[in-house]
């Protein structure tokens, strides 16, 4: 799997002069550090890395000529524009064992759609137990070959062995149901007939 490097930097002004600067503020948990280590991070290396794996990337962080592991905890977006305005990293080595929810990506719901099918998403992410190193970013599943009535449950996903999950293996994330019509009927209320004199 390809390593990912952000590059954090100590931060020394007030966060909005570093957001106007090109710079997101965040801090940093974990490991060695005593609290909270205030930083600042480029927005566009923030943005490659939301666009190519996700909110819940595992990441290296480099600060002070050292480099550390972690994953992204916590982001805060603008409700506006939806920009990123802090974010969180927790700090572990690669072999710790840590609890993450990991997302669902499902694909191939065009090829549905296609046969008159839709996907009915019940539960969009598993929460995992295990070693930081087999934790992954995303789990992405192909849904296009499936049928009216599957369901999508936990074996379908054939995670690590070494991964525990909390949820029960028949546990459905997803089942296909026929494509639902878009337009909604319009009820036209009529005046009641006046009763003969």
């Amino acid at each position: 799997m390809e390593e990912i490097y952000l590059q954090a930097i100590a931060r020394t002004k007030q966060p909005g002069k570093f957001r106007q600067s090109g710079f997101v503020p965040g801090v940093f948990y974990g490991d060695n550090f005593a609290g909270a280590t205030l930083v600042n991070f480029e927005t566009s290396a923030l943005k490659k890395v939301f666009t190519i794996h996700g909110s819940n990337a595992k990441t290296w962080i480099k600060f002070n000529n050292k480099k550390k592991f972690g994953f992204i905890k916590e982001v805060q977006k603008d409700p506006v524009s939806g920009n990123i305005i802090h974010i969180d990293f927790q700090i572990v080595s690669k072999d710790q064992e840590v609890k993450l929810q990991i997302p669902i990506v499902f694909n191939g719901e065009e090829d549905l759609q296609q046969r008159q099918l839709q996907l009915q998403v019940y539960k969009s992410e598993i929460n995992v137990l295990g070693k930081m190193d087999l934790m992954l970013d995303a789990i992405y599943f192909d849904v296009s070959e499936k049928k009216l009535g599957d369901a999508i449950t936990l074996n379908d996903f054939a995670l690590d062995k070494q991964l525990k999950v909390s949820e029960k293996e028949d546990t459905v994330y997803a089942r296909i149901i026929n494509l639902k019509n878009q337009h909604l009927d319009t009820v036209v209320e009529t005046e009641p007939s006046e009763e003969p004199k």
